[in-house]
């Protein structure tokens, strides 16, 4: 799993995981997931950072390399599976 910095933000709005959720137009269960580091997709981190005020290039201040190559990684067995 990678890791991520979206909870140090969020907690640093003073904002709670539901508000980040509905700020975001996700689920508290994806917040959940993506702060535990589990990969998401880009538009989900795209959302996330809009909610938390920043800009889409400020991802490599939320949303480290780690996170990045998981979720290459995930695709790529995902790929394998399909065949």
């Amino acid at each position: 799993m990678g890791s991520n910095q979206v909870q140090q933000f969020r907690e640093n709005l003073m904002m709670s995981k539901a508000e980040l959720a509905r700020k975001a137009g996700l689920s508290a269960l994806t917040i959940d997931r993506v702060e535990a580091g589990r990969p998401c997709r880009l538009d989900t981190k795209r959302k996330i950072l809009l909610a938390l005020g920043l800009r889409v290039m400020d991802k490599d201040r939320v949303f480290d390399l780690i996170a990045g190559r998981d979720e290459r990684e995930n695709m790529a067995t995902e790929s394998r599976r399909e065949f």
